[in-house]
């Protein structure tokens, strides 16, 4: 453990906010004395904690809620065995029919809105729809749709019938969507005929084509008209007369389908259950954002990333989310902030990527806005460099709380983020989340704190994953997390938990620098070089020898600013900042200016496949171009790699 002095907190909670916090009210009920103490109170007996938010939050179910967990394995452990229960319903339940449910704008659509009547209008047209067309329990509904209501009340109307949801954005092409849909074998597939991005419209006609005659399971393609007139979205849902209601499922019943990158093979097809988002994500949007009756979220997203379902699940909360489909940065990176600004929106959330990216652009949020019900600003996605903490606190607000989040698809949640009862520390993710029993382990499998190590979960998460789709033996889903270290989730991330409770990020385990046994995560070399002006973006690589001898080769490929130029004076400043910030150890051998960074379709650095193209593997065994936002970015280092030869 370090002896370092902690460094005082950007933030912290003013004490209304604590007083008047849903989490602070649980926190009494259980006679903990703080954050911390609740935490440990929530993973010492997981089942209790569990059972307590099930009737915290009033859970509807058919069956006995008693037995919480059957068994502590993993996987194969089973939450609330003896219960059947809908996704769907809790979202639809106690809702004011007049009241706003839906928020939607796109770069050329002015802000509109859906009242709950609205919804669930839309929903019950799509369930008899899909009843009409033989979907039934269990059946598999594909949506390659946009970020728009229609696409909320798909979801929900499929799931209302207890069949399985699983959705692509538009931008995916044909190969991308067909690796992931042809693995779940949907009945229906429903689509759009094209959708705007950058101030340009794109025609997905053709694709949706060659989706359907790709997928032999389609029975109908329903196409909703986006660009255009033509589609037969409304003649497949018309208005019904028939009620909405929910097909009650056990705890663990399929929900949605969601995939991995499938940067190095198939996606993984990853299976949550009903009741698993379900409690998650009342305990996130509740105890941990905070969220009040009438309040507005926006997180930017696309239906291809779990954020999407993440928003969603905020309806299972008494509150209304904004959705937004096009660029983010057009015609500016101002755009969201206007858009928040406008909607009234009391969350904000995006990926780091979006905030790194307005401190580039010098935008400067509450400049010309008023952004007044505002109280939090949400960052996932990879890790928020600790100048963007400070760059929230000076130019959006110093009594904006900025909870940073880490979790992933798999598990559609999070294993840190913010808490109103915590400070908040430039660098840092705030809290463990209540539930999810998250260590740092070194090699030999023991706790580290203050250090990096493995993150490791010892206890289950009812958003766990079921399993993958069509894994025989649970075998992908066993070597995906618990090959490393039997019975315990190993996550592939390195992170280091202070004795503060709060967490740091490293990047990828699977892709960490280790020099002279000093191991670090990408993440610490991009912040000291991505605040170099003229630096773009980055790519770390550190290539062990073939012969597995002597030293290994660490490449840093950039993207230089319009105009930058990789001068001599540049690459001392990059290894001075690195020197300085990072490690001497860790200065690159090379410093290499590209065109581009190879990132999947959720906008992930591509450092693993590239990794193991130039330790000499064949590219397409690296990565799935298919997975890839540009493909061409992954051939430079291929074409380079041909003519390099061997790097260590």
């Amino acid at each position: 453990m370090s002896d370092t002095v902690a460094p005082a907190p950007l933030w912290e909670p003013p004490a209304e906010l604590i007083e008047a916090a849903e989490v602070a009210a649980l926190m009494r009920d259980v006679g903990a004395a703080d954050y911390n103490e609740l935490w440990q109170w929530s993973v010492d007996d997981v089942e209790r904690f569990w059972g307590t938010l099930w009737k915290r939050f009033d859970i509807v179910a058919d069956g006995d809620p008693s037995r919480v967990l059957d068994t502590h394995d993993m996987p194969g452990a089973r939450w609330f065995p003896d219960v059947a229960l809908s996704f769907p319903e809790h979202v639809f339940r106690g809702k004011d029919a007049a009241a706003p449910a839906l928020h939607f704008a796109t770069e050329s659509r002015a802000l509109e809105q859906w009242t709950w009547a609205e919804l669930a209008e839309q929903t019950t047209r799509i369930r008899a729809g899909l009843r009409a067309l033989g979907v039934e329990r269990g059946d598999r509904v594909a949506g390659y749709l946009p970020n728009m209501p229609h696409t909320v009340a798909a979801f929900l109307a499929t799931t209302s019938l207890g069949a399985i949801w699983s959705c692509c954005s538009p931008d995916f092409g044909t190969r991308t969507v067909v690796d992931r849909f042809a693995q779940i074998e949907p009945k229906v597939l429903l689509a759009v005929d094209g959708y705007e991005y950058g101030g340009k419209s794109f025609d997905r006609t053709q694709i949706v084509a060659e989706l359907a005659e790709a997928l032999p399971t389609v029975r109908q393609t329903v196409t909703l008209p986006y660009l255009g007139d033509a589609g037969n979205w409304d003649e497949h849902f018309p208005a019904t007369d028939e009620p909405l209601a929910f097909e009650r499922v056990p705890f663990d019943h399929p929900l949605w389908i969601v995939y991995s990158s499938g940067t190095t093979g198939l996606p993984k097809p990853i299976v949550h259950g009903h009741g698993g988002p379900l409690l998650e994500h009342l305990k996130t949007w509740r105890l941990h954002h905070d969220i009040k009756p009438g309040d507005r979220a926006l997180w930017f997203t696309t239906t291809g990333w779990i954020m999407w379902n993440y928003l969603v699940c905020g309806l299972l909360s008494d509150i209304s989310i904004v959705l937004y489909d096009g660029n983010p940065g057009y015609p500016s990176l101002g755009a969201l902030w206007d858009l928040a600004d406008e909607a009234d929106v009391a969350l904000f959330g995006a990926g780091a990527a979006f905030i790194h990216g307005c401190m580039r652009a010098e935008v400067l949020p509450a400049q010309g806005r008023k952004l007044t019900s505002l109280r939090s600003v949400g960052v996932t996605g990879s890790p928020l460099a600790p100048e963007g903490f400070p760059w929230v606190a000076e130019h959006v607000g110093p009594h904006i709380w900025l909870a940073s989040t880490s979790g992933g698809t798999d598990i559609a949640g999070g294993f840190f983020g913010g808490s109103p009862l915590m400070p908040v520390y430039s660098g840092e993710l705030s809290c463990r989340m209540l539930g999810v029993k998250v260590e740092a382990w070194d090699d030999e499998g023991q706790v580290v704190v203050d250090d990096v190590g493995e993150l490791i979960v010892t206890e289950p998460m009812p958003s766990m994953p079921v399993k993958f789709w069509n894994d025989a033996g649970d075998e992908r889903y066993r070597e995906s997390y618990f090959e490393t270290f039997d019975g315990v989730w190993r996550h592939g991330d390195w992170i280091r938990i202070t004795d503060r409770g709060s967490a740091v990020i490293y990047g990828r385990s699977d892709s960490t620098v280790n020099r002279g046994g000093i191991r670090i995560g990408t993440a610490e070399i991009y912040n000291a070089v991505l605040a170099i002006d003229g630096i773009e973006d980055a790519l770390a690589v550190d290539v062990p020898p073939a012969d597995g001898t002597g030293d290994s080769w660490l490449g840093l490929f950039v993207v230089l600013a319009g105009g930058a130029e990789l001068t001599p004076e540049l690459t001392k400043q990059v290894a001075s900042a690195i020197r300085a910030d990072a490690s001497p150890r860790h200065v690159p051998d090379e410093l290499l200016a590209v065109p581009d960074l190879p990132k999947t379709l959720t906008g992930k650095l591509l450092e693993v496949p590239v990794k193991k193209l130039l330790m000499g593997r064949d590219p397409g065994s690296a990565a799935n171009a298919g997975s890839l936002a540009n493909p061409e970015a992954f051939q430079w280092f291929v074409d380079w790699s041909r003519e390099r030869g061997p790097v260590a």
